[in-house]
């Protein structure tokens, strides 16, 4: 098993001189402007909401620094394998998973510069064994970086949703995002608010702690889909901590209901793209 992208399957090159990944009928970018939104907890319960409405599904953590899919996923400790210089993904309820975090030691940190990461993002795209795949969900990094850039500039990604909170701050870093995809042409197929409220597990009641209504007033105002809202719940917070996602431990949570409609209106949004 190699991390030098040298050799691996061989996806079609686009006229944009992008590589498609081999297997793969569409890349789907889960981004955020900033760090602390949730991004990887929706990227993970996103793709098995896929996966649970009959998809093949792939889940990929770019996030090179920060890897939190294997604690996600309860994949810890999990040991890469290869075969025929390709790697073999892990599978985690009926998903292909790969993760930096399998070659590391825990609390191992990743001190790689630009180059070597780019070597191992394009093989993690391009040396892995993904087999046939309706969407290959890509956790990327927050913000506008080298991995970021690197993707979408190589890799024929079909759309990208962009995960905020309610607070201005994280607002004014997804307009960041959004014209990011847009410089590159990556279709934008709508914004997730999450942590957009408090459901409190004793009362029910809502408290709006962050604020309310700034991601769908950017939407209005940017052109963009709003795919809703997900709220902040104790259930959310302890099936990510026990590694499983909360659409499959507690599907009729509100947060899990939320998700799979964002999840819906997205694959939605990416078939209307498909059939223009």
């Amino acid at each position: 098993m190699r991390l030098s992208g040298e050799k691996g399957s061989e996806g079609k090159v686009t006229p944009e001189g992008r590589r498609a990944i081999a297997g793969v009928k569409n890349s789907l970018a889960v981004a955020s402007g900033k760090g602390g939104v949730g991004k990887s907890t929706l990227s993970v319960n996103i793709a098995v909401a896929l996966q649970k409405a009959g998809a093949r599904v792939g889940l990929l953590d770019a996030d090179i620094y920060g890897p939190s899919i294997p604690t996600l996923l309860s994949l810890k400790g999990h040991k890469l394998l290869g075969e025929a210089e390709m790697i073999l993904p892990a599978e985690s309820h009926g998903m292909k998973v790969l993760s930096i975090g399998f070659l590391l030691e825990e609390d191992t940190p990743v001190i790689w510069r630009g180059p070597m990461l780019m070597k191992a993002l394009e093989q993690f795209l391009h040396g892995t064994r993904w087999g046939d795949l309706d969407y290959l969900v890509i956790d990327l990094p927050p913000g506008t970086g080298d991995v970021q850039l690197s993707l979408v500039q190589t890799t024929p990604v079909a759309g990208a949703i962009i995960v905020t909170t309610p607070q201005d701050l994280a607002l004014i870093d997804v307009k960041k995002a959004v014209r990011m995809f847009e410089k590159v042409g990556v279709p934008i197929l709508g914004v997730i608010e999450n942590m957009s409220y408090f459901l409190c597990p004793h009362c029910s009641g809502r408290s709006e702690i962050f604020g309310h209504g700034g991601a769908e007033e950017t939407c209005r105002r940017m052109g963009l889909t709003f795919l809703g809202e997900v709220p902040l719940q104790r259930e959310l917070r302890e099936a990510s901590d026990d590694g499983v996602p909360l659409v499959i431990r507690s599907p009729d949570a509100p947060a899990a209901r939320a998700i799979e409609k964002a999840a819906s209106q997205a694959a939605a949004a990416l078939a209307v793209l498909e059939a223009l």
